[in-house]
């Protein structure tokens, strides 16, 4: 099977796909940047960022095989345009949070309007967002066969590492260049502006991204039907059992393990990632430098992003899924480990967390490309969009831990502690997920 026409996809809707997770994710964890001034402004304890940034996969989990379903009713194209303007909006309403009318409802819940309206838009911000990462992940599955996945999911998924290397100095400059402008706080600024590239982003895949390949105009017939048959050739070819129903899928044991292994790896991913920014200015850099703690908090991610393209390329090229999975997290336990001896110390700090980056999102890739091995049509978005709600609730587990185990005796230390042990768990889900499906095997025109 030739390449090239696999090729002139990636080209094609790659771009497209890398930019808006850029921006997703950006909008996601933008919080931890705004956290440094926020907080102080508005009295928000570690216990209250920590809770409010992890309820954003509340709201994740709740819609995440819903909306999967309906990007499979509606079309790639609309629903994942939706999903980006909606996500866009209430990002920037984070710049008003302390000034949204909810009537009643703080009180309800028995929570300052301050709190709860930190808490409600994080969760709207989940609701909004959810359906995007495994709709994607649904979506690469139709333009490339399995041989392929490992490299093509990481290929989009570096956009962690991208939105990170871009975001972090992007909002560090913001909080300290815009501080006072027009009579608002830079943490506000932060908000507004870096959310318009998320409703820009969500017109344009209205406007250019095809459903599938036969959607896709600037396909000659001969490579729409090469694209058709590559990908039902690797359907055809697996060598395991194939479930077309969502009862049957949800049914599946190794659907449930892969998602064990994944929630092990979300918490120490969003536990590290929404806390970086705190723990790096809390190593020695100056209060108010917002922009060297933005460029120190960079570094990890540079090498994260390397590291997971290199071992999605060899799990790919070898067929290995076991090992790559279990190596990221052995990384990921290592670097925590690290992390709690390195107090006071910032070159060895900066060093643990670039460890533990690049184990916890790494893994990725390989993981990734399982589902699709045992998965099919409806069972398929179902089945990956149920990996992802479920998974990432580790996602409100990792900060709300963090948050509160800084409040505690426990501290710091403590928290990477327990994070470690956290990803001992998870390699034993690993070798319970990959019992049978560790490889894959490439035919000779795969190759």
């Amino acid at each position: 099977m030739s390449g090239d026409v696999f090729r002139i996809v990636m080209r094609r809707i790659m771009p497209v796909l890398f930019l808006s997770y850029v921006v997703s994710f950006l909008d996601r964890v933008n919080i931890g940047f705004a956290k440094l001034q926020m907080s102080a402004e508005l009295g928000y304890s570690d216990v209250v960022y920590g809770f409010g940034a992890g309820i954003f996969f509340i709201g994740y989990f709740l819609f995440e095989v819903p909306s999967n379903l309906m990007l499979e009713r509606f079309g790639a194209r609309v629903w994942i345009a939706r999903i980006m303007i909606t996500w866009g909006i209430i990002s920037g309403a984070f710049a008003f949070v302390d000034v949204i009318p909810w009537g009643p409802l703080p009180e309800l819940f028995g929570l300052p309007h301050h709190e709860f309206s930190l808490y409600a838009l994080r969760f709207l911000l989940g609701l909004a967002e959810a359906g995007f990462f495994p709709g994607i992940i649904l979506y690469l599955t139709y333009w490339f066969p399995r041989e392929m996945h490992a490299r093509t999911i990481a290929t989009f998924m570096t956009a962690i590492a991208v939105s990170s290397i871009i975001g972090a100095p992007l909002s560090g400059a913001l909080l300290e260049g815009l501080h006072g402008a027009q009579g608002w706080h830079g943490w506000r600024w932060l908000f507004v502006i870096e959310a318009v590239p998320s409703v820009i982003m969500g017109i344009v895949i209205w406007r250019v991204l095809p459903n599938g390949p036969r959607d896709a105009k600037w396909l000659t017939d001969d490579q729409r039907t090469e694209i058709l048959n590559g990908v039902a050739r690797s359907h055809a070819e697996s060598h395991h059992v194939s479930t077309h129903s969502i009862r049957s899928a949800f049914a599946n044991p190794r659907l449930w393990f892969i998602s064990l292994t994944n929630l092990t790896g979300i918490i120490v991913l969003y536990a590290v990632s929404f806390w970086m920014p705190t723990i790096v200015h809390e190593m020695g850099v100056d209060r108010g430098d917002y922009f060297t703690t933005g460029l120190l908090t960079m570094i990890p991610w540079v090498f994260g992003g390397i590291s997971m393209v290199l071992v999605a390329r060899h799990s790919d090229h070898t067929g290995e899924r076991r090992w790559h999975l279990i190596g990221c997290f052995v990384a990921s336990v290592v670097g925590l480990l690290l992390l709690t001896q390195m107090r006071g110390n910032p070159v060895g700090s900066i060093l643990a967390l670039t460890i533990i980056t690049c184990g916890s999102i790494s893994y990725a890739g390989p993981l990734w490309s399982l589902p699709p091995l045992f998965l099919r049509g409806s069972a398929a978005a179902a089945g990956i969009a149920l990996i992802n709600s479920v998974t990432n609730l580790g996602g409100h587990i990792g900060p709300d831990l963090l948050g509160r185990m800084r409040s505690s005796t426990w501290g710091e230390q403590g928290a990477f502690t327990v994070l470690a042990i956290i990803g001992v768990i998870g390699i034993g889900f690993i070798i319970l997920a990959t019992r049978g499906i560790a490889h894959f095997t490439m035919t000779p025109q795969d190759q």
